[in-house]
């Protein structure tokens, strides 16, 4: 365990020698292979919840939890397939974007800088409990793996993490999420696999849950366990496929496609990303499938988490393995823990320095100003997370549900308007944004606390991206269409994408000052 630690700060110290200027500590200098951008997204956006949330919530359900998994495979291929392309070719016209905001204010041209500050407090405010949902998991894990203590684990884990993100930015983020991602590949098909084969009777697992009571006798049998539909009803459905509408707007996924070498990248990151995903995916589900007859034929050993259940997959590899290979299965939790925690805290970064302190407080700060204010704001968003984390009864999954949605329902119907339709407008962009986050904040997030139940059952996904396609609709009909400016660059940022998707080959930065574009643009 230490060894890897020590790797991801190696790691972090390499990457630091590759981060000359700002925009390298932001966006690796947009030379991102499709591999690592693939593995680095999955890893970020699969977090802790693949390997500790998703396992638990099946364990305890039972298949009316796989419709989650369903929505995010989809989701995540189609925003491959139609985000990656445009946003690589359109960061690229408008003005060199490098963060989500900056995109947003670039591509409407909006001088109030209203859109670019509502995006990155938007940003803020969401990723400090998406961090704290990194920081939980790491405690958890701490306590499940060597029976210690919540604070100290917590504390050890996000030092480090926060380390090698202050050290080397993007490309540290990037590098260690693509060797975090193949250990979490592997260690989530060696823990079932290896689980059955150690098993006495391994048919058990398909009638154990449907016949017996498990967790301790605290989950009655259930005979729908592995049916998708029956007992689950229209609205759990869909509330666990709307999962899938989250990826267009999840800022700490949709950077890497603004940092691929080129937009014709984006159909081998499609391919290396959702093979990946499914695989992992598979992993996780066996393992839930596994877990009740395992645990249950075995009054020896149980789950160390008997509230939630989250700790199944650190449990069943702690007590499969011998301790030197037990440790190398368990950094799988640590490295999905850790690269999604640093991935997210280089975007609040970004939203805190690149969007609010530079977007409205000095335009004109240095390179070296940035640099430094970026590394120190790592540090504080760090802090303020751990705060939030400092309840070990928090549900992991929870918390991720809640800003999930929230960048939902925020940034996804904007970013596909911005990308696909010529007619929206700053107005329409700023309403569609504002109208997301409230919704999902007040339809969710009140539930969250306990304050109020949520509405029909319904994920705040769902009301909060509605309120913000009728908000941008709405607004951006209401108001003047955009100048011909604005009109110019989206015809342009399009014609690059179709030149790079029919000439793969083509220098896509020799391509975007072509005449050839502009002339298909016009």
């Amino acid at each position: 365990m230490v060894i890897y630690l020590i790797a991801m700060v190696l790691i972090g110290l390499y990457s630091f020698r590759e981060t000359d200027e700002y925009e390298d500590f932001m966006l690796g200098g947009r030379k991102l292979h499709p591999f690592p951008a693939a593995l680095s997204a999955g890893a970020s956006d699969m977090s802790g919840w693949l390997l500790m949330g998703l396992p638990a919530a099946i364990y305890v359900s039972g298949f009316s939890e796989l419709w989650m998994a369903i929505g995010l495979l989809i989701g995540a291929a189609v925003n491959w397939q139609i985000t990656a392309p445009r946003l690589r070719s359109y960061t690229e016209v408008a003005n060199n974007s490098i963060t989500l905001p900056s995109f947003l204010e670039n591509r409407f041209h909006d001088t109030s800088r209203v859109l670019r500050v509502v995006a990155g407090l938007v940003i803020l405010v969401f990723f400090t409990f998406y961090v704290s949902s990194g920081m939980v998991a790491g405690g958890k894990y701490f306590q499940s793996t060597f029976q210690g203590d919540y604070l100290v684990g917590l504390v050890i884990i996000a030092a480090v993490t926060v380390i090698y993100t202050f050290i080397g930015g993007f490309l540290a983020v990037s590098y260690t999420d693509t060797v975090q991602g193949l250990i979490m590949f592997l260690a989530l098909l060696a823990v079932p696999v290896v689980a059955l084969v150690t098993m006495d009777d391994p048919s058990a697992i398909w009638t154990y849950q449907t016949e017996h009571a498990y967790g301790l006798e605290t989950i009655a049998p259930n005979e729908n366990w592995f049916s998708l539909f029956t007992g689950v009803g229209f609205v759990a459905i869909i509330s666990n496929l709307a999962w899938g509408l989250g990826y267009f707007g999840q800022p700490h996924i949709i950077v890497r496609f603004m940092a691929l070498r080129s937009p014709s990248d984006a159909k081998a990151g499609m391919a290396y990303g959702v093979s990946w995903m499914f695989l992992c995916l598979l992993g996780a589900i066996f393992v839930a499938i596994i877990g009740p007859a395992f645990f249950g034929m075995d009054p020896s050993i149980a789950i160390s988490d008997q509230e939630n259940f989250e700790t199944i997959f650190l449990d069943m590899g702690r007590i499969l393995f011998h301790p030197l290979l037990a440790g190398l299965v368990l950094t799988a939790v640590l490295a999905a823990i850790m690269s999604t925690v640093s991935s997210q805290l280089l975007v609040v970064s970004s939203a805190l320095i690149e969007d609010i302190y530079k977007g409205l407080i000095n335009k004109n700060a240095s390179d070296k100003s940035l640099k430094l204010l970026s590394r120190i704001s790592v540090i504080v968003v760090a802090v303020l997370a751990g705060l939030i984390a400092l309840d070990s009864t928090s549900a992991i999954l929870k918390l991720v549900e809640f800003a999930w949605a929230g960048f939902g329902a925020s940034f996804g119907p904007v970013v596909l308007g911005a990308l696909y339709w010529r007619r929206l407008n700053a107005p329409g962009a700023i309403a569609s944004i504002i109208a997301g986050a409230v919704v999902t904040f007040l339809w969710g997030g009140l539930a969250s606390f306990g304050i109020i139940e949520k509405p029909f059952g319904l994920y705040e996904m769902i009301p909060g991206v509605a309120a913000s396609v009728l908000a941008m609709v709405v607004v951006t009909y209401a108001t003047k269409t955009p100048s011909q400016e604005v009109l110019d660059t989206f015809d342009k940022a399009i014609a690059l994408s179709r030149t790079t998707k029919s000439n793969p080959e083509v220098d896509f930065e020799d391509a975007a000052q072509s005449s050839v574009v502009r002339n298909a643009a016009h």
